[in-house]
């Protein structure tokens, strides 16, 4: 005779309390697998910032007007067209 598994409890995670002083003074604080103080942690916290790093130099946004059957050639060439495009250029005017 099959009997089925009783349903678990679920727990709304939303449900947790939310953390106090006290809990935040008596936690554990790391940085990859270093232990370190709150302090530094909400320092590293702080010097984060979100998206793509930027880079040292960063390229400008141009319009540039193609004839439609060079810009087939070059989109047929696949994604990064536009980086080849840029070596090109860069090589034929020898920067």
């Amino acid at each position: 005779m099959n009997k089925k598994p009783k349903p678990s409890v679920w727990v709304d995670p939303d449900d947790a309390p939310a953390w106090t002083e006290k809990d935040f003074e008596q936690a554990h604080y790391h940085i990859g697998d270093k232990p370190v103080t709150r302090a530094q942690a909400a320092a590293e916290v702080a010097k984060r910032t979100r998206g793509r790093p930027k880079a040292e130099t960063t390229k400008v946004a141009v319009k540039l007007r193609l004839d439609p059957d060079l810009l087939v050639v070059l989109r047929a060439t696949g994604d990064g067209w536009q980086t080849r495009v840029n070596r090109i250029l860069r090589e034929r005017f020898a920067l």
